[in-house]
């Protein structure tokens, strides 16, 4: 498994099949993809395939300096096999690096189990977003001091 720091264009077709699957490719198109400290990570295979992915960027929650993420996918015929929360780490560890004390996400309810391993903490009430009105939290992680 390798994970590297991407261009959006790398990762695009992983994070529109999967999560924006059905619905058309704008909709997998994120404003925060060109702003100045976003970052794009890919998770690779044996067979140097895209198999995860992730987009950070500076965004404050609540009035509160933190980092977001979204875009988070991983290839279904690899899903439980680590590719996802390598790829996860490999975000919160350059988000450390970079200062920032708290890491959020709208993630999806179904994925509550895979977060909550990961440490992150489900926040508020369920809520559903377009295009895909799929049930999502709020999930917050508190980057440990270095």
């Amino acid at each position: 498994m390798r994970i590297e720091p991407v261009p959006v264009a790398e990762i695009f077709d992983l994070r529109w099949s999967v999560l924006r699957a059905g619905l058309p490719q704008e909709t997998a198109v994120y404003p925060e993809d060109a702003l100045p400290g976003t970052f794009h990570l890919a998770a690779y295979d044996d067979a140097d395939r895209v198999v995860g992915c992730v987009t950070f960027f500076p965004d404050p929650l609540d009035g509160t300096p933190a980092h977001r993420f979204r875009g988070m996918a991983s290839d279904p015929e690899v899903r439980g096999q680590g590719y996802g929360a390598a790829v996860l780490r490999a975000g919160l560890a350059e988000c450390a690096a970079r200062g920032a004390t708290l890491v959020w996400c709208n993630g999806r309810t179904s994925a509550r189990g895979f977060y909550e391993h990961l440490g992150f903490k489900a926040v508020g009430d369920e809520f559903t977003t377009p295009p895909t009105h799929v049930p999502h939290y709020v999930f917050t992680y508190d980057v440990p001091a270095v």
